[in-house]
């Protein structure tokens, strides 16, 4: 089965850790072995190589700049919405460079870019689709802006990060959207970009759900019912993406999975069978296998040593239907896990 990606921290990894996703994740660590890269991000687990031997077919590329009050990679961090917005502009223009320049690697930005790269992966030269999610919104320096980043091929904007922005409460700063979130909300709904909700500070969420006409998803956030955080979704929250006919990408990251699981614990504590059953608590909140998928923030701040004990690279996604199969669900209902419900929703959203 191919599988689609709906998280990946392709671009910043790229710039601001000098991985070059064009190559192996092993050849990655074998680089960075010893260096502050590895023991601060972890162990590379993305590649071009392994995306083909893991069948990763389409994957949600993050535009991700980290507010300075949150990161120490000065100057890969921002103090204003003019260094956002440069940073933004940076990592869109590497996005851009890597399709042209790599040629199993295309831009999704349309239902063509869309049924190419899937047909591809039926033949002898796979290729893998990039759509472009803003992960934070803070590079949009007004809702007007937005226009640019959509022409420039931005199709997912989430609102806000942990530690909150312009636009909205974050996670981790309790708060409402702010006039510009409303703002930028109207003109996302007007143009046709879904909102990422995975962010989002519980209050902001709801108000978000309340006033936003377009299509939601939630690209990489875990039931709140394994770890009781305000990063996870509670079945409240669930119940409502579920309502909107959203997808949620689940994490398979240790400390996204088991209570009490934080980094440098052991690896084999978790399994993707923790995987499989953050999985299943959706499905059984919605009724059926339409509502949930996979967002792997990969190399999102965390590597290989903090991910489940069957899961090295990003290849091994696959061990996710495995372990879904062990559990009962049917092969229609692994297949729509593992790529349909994103397929489904990005037939919905691209533009035609």
């Amino acid at each position: 089965m191919i599988i689609f990606d709906a998280h990946e921290d392709i671009a910043v990894n790229a710039l601001y850790s000098g991985r070059d996703v064009r190559q192996s994740a092993l050849e990655t660590r074998r680089v960075e072995f010893g260096s502050d890269t590895a023991r601060d991000d972890g162990l590379c687990m993305v590649g071009l190589p392994e995306w083909l031997s893991g069948r990763i077919s389409v994957i949600f590329g993050t535009i991700f700049a980290p507010p300075a009050s949150r990161s120490n990679r000065t100057p890969y961090s921002y103090t204003s919405a003019q260094e956002a917005h440069e940073l933004g502009i940076g990592q869109l223009e590497f996005y851009h460079r890597l399709a042209d320049e790599t040629e199993q690697v295309g831009l999704v930005q349309d239902q063509a870019d869309l049924a190419s790269v899937i047909s591809s992966w039926d033949h002898a030269q796979p290729r893998v689709g990039i759509v472009l999610l803003m992960e934070g919104a803070d590079p949009i320096r007004e809702p007007a802006e937005l226009e640019m980043w959509v022409e420039r091929g931005v199709r997912i904007v989430g609102l806000s990060w942990g530690s909150g922005s312009r636009y909205a409460g974050g996670n981790d700063v309790p708060g409402l959207l702010t006039d510009e979130g409303r703002g930028l909300l109207e003109v996302m709904a007007d143009m046709g970009v879904t909102l990422d909700v995975s962010h989002l500070a519980e209050q902001a969420f709801d108000e978000a759900l309340d006033r936003f006409e377009g299509r939601v998803i939630a690209s990489h956030a875990n039931p709140r019912a394994f770890v009781p955080s305000a990063r996870m979704l509670s079945d409240r929250m669930i119940t409502r993406l579920i309502e909107q006919d959203a997808v949620i990408g689940i994490v398979p990251y240790n400390a996204f999975l088991q209570k009490g699981w934080t980094r440098g614990d052991a690896k084999e504590a978790v399994t993707v069978a923790d995987v499989a059953a953050a999985i299943d608590h959706v499905c059984q909140l919605a009724g059926d296998a339409t509502h949930v998928g996979l967002g792997s923030d990969f190399d999102g701040g965390f590597g290989a040593e903090s991910t489940p004990v069957e899961i090295d690279t990003v290849a091994d996604l696959q061990r996710v239907g495995t372990a879904l199969t062990d559990r009962g669900y049917a092969e229609g209902d692994v297949e729509a896990i593992l790529s349909g419900n994103w397929k489904r929703l990005l037939k919905e959203t691209l533009p035609g």
